[in-house]
């Protein structure tokens, strides 16, 4: 079947190089008459030639073999190292995909199709790019000689928005600390969600945004547009752009969220900051935009406010007092998210942001998880996984350990203290 559907392939190619754009119908008519022609020279049963259909209209139009993948709920990650290793993520854990791309053409055709749908390019003097999929997936692209595997590509799928009752159900975070969020967020409390890699920060981000009021004005600014706040009607998405060929034209996050300053939002919401666009955001945060949410990588609360000021450094030559005290009154809240070792995303804890006194930026934790302590064992339970293994399931909850000091905002709500 690989020989005669790479002819198919190449002769589907050949009758579609004249035309600029071609329907699905056409598509599909365009594949059914190599199929009927193939037929005619040797005996294809009716499952092959519906396979053959399917697998070069997926080639053509979708992502190919990763197509299943894709459509798959049940997988949250594809990482691709070169045409011939596939991993993907099921419930936490990695495995080995039985299927490869036979040719690297293939592989090569499928991420320009998907960085080309969102007028980004990706070759070997910018081997680097971010896009996404229809559905709001994220994809990371590097390309060779940066890439040594060959072609890497990294599908962060996510499937279906996720509100905080869903988090609530799988035990991510309380019931009790997601009312104290709801009150904070819509009482205008700005809110940075720290993790390491994986921890769900833009789910998480994606679920607190659900209490936003429809009746306000927020603007988005992300790499890649990922986020899917559905209940806000006047909402604008800003999206950063690479440089063309040139090395022109390139659009960063720092320019968005000083062009958002002139749209007149009553919140801006960062997807991420990773370098000197903190400056920026900062800056935003303390001039009248309550409200406002974003997040970043961190390893814990306080590491996450170490790389807040490295990050502010690397946008201006600042004394550190100053930039510490930025950072302390621009950040009300901090959500910290960890991946315990049963693979499951907590909500790890919450801390409140206070002032900045001798020297220091003054934290107050509100909620953190603790795993439960009775019983030898304490803190585990057994549960079956996948292949047959045993998983040690993580057993704890989210604790009250401090009292919110500053209710400024929440009084102004009208909110009970």
């Amino acid at each position: 079947m690989k020989g005669i559907l790479e002819s198919l392939r190449e002769q589907v190619r050949e009758e579609l190089q004249n035309c600029r754009q071609i329907e699905d119908d056409e598509l599909y008519a365009c594949i059914d008459r190599a199929i009927s022609q193939a037929g005619e020279q040797e005996y294809l049963p009716l499952k092959q030639r519906l396979e053959l259909r399917n697998r070069l209209f997926d080639g053509f139009r979708r992502l190919d073999i990763l197509q299943v993948l894709v459509d798959d709920p049940g997988v949250t990650e594809i990482m691709v190292n070169g045409k011939d290793d596939i991993f993907v993520e099921r419930q936490g854990e990695i495995f080995r995909w039985d299927h490869g791309f036979e040719q690297g053409s293939q592989l090569e055709d499928m991420i320009q199709q998907i960085v080309s749908r969102i007028n980004r390019s990706v070759n070997v003097s910018h081997p680097i790019a971010d896009a996404r999929l229809a559905d709001g997936s994220r994809v990371h692209v590097v390309l060779p000689p940066i890439a040594l595997n060959g072609p890497v590509v990294t599908i962060r799928k996510f499937p279906e928005p996720i509100d905080v009752n869903k988090l609530i159900a799988w035990n991510s975070i309380s019931n009790e600390a997601a009312g104290f969020l709801e009150k904070l967020v819509k009482a205008g409390y700005n809110l940075f969600i720290s993790g390491g890699t994986g921890s769900g920060k833009t789910s998480f981000l994606n679920a607190v945004s659900g209490f936003i009021p429809e009746t306000e004005r927020v603007i988005t600014i992300e790499d890649s547009a990922e986020l899917q706040i559905r209940q806000v009607p006047n909402l604008v998405r800003l999206e950063t752009r690479n440089a063309n060929v040139e090395g022109e034209g390139a659009i960063e996050i720092s320019d968005l969220i000083r062009a958002s300053l002139r749209m007149r939002p009553d919140r801006i919401i960062v997807g991420e900051v990773r370098g000197k666009e903190c400056l920026d955001m900062l800056q935003a945060l303390n001039t009248g935009h309550s409200g406002s949410l974003s997040t970043g990588h961190g390893n814990n609360p306080q590491d996450m406010l170490s790389r807040l000021e490295t990050m502010t450094l690397m946008g201006a030559e600042l004394p550190l007092a100053a930039v510490r005290s930025q950072i302390a009154s621009a950040i009300d809240i901090l959500v910290h998210l960890g991946r315990l070792r049963d693979r499951s995303r907590k909500v790890l804890e919450i801390v409140e942001v206070g002032g900045y006194i001798d020297g220091e930026i003054q934290l107050n934790s509100l909620y953190r998880f603790e795993e439960d302590e009775t019983g030898t064992g304490a803190g585990t339970e057994t549960r079956a996984e996948a292949g047959g293994r045993n998983q040690q399931k993580v057993k704890g909850s989210l604790k009250k350990t401090g009292t919110l000091q500053a209710v400024g905002k929440l009084r102004a709500a009208g909110y009970q203290v």
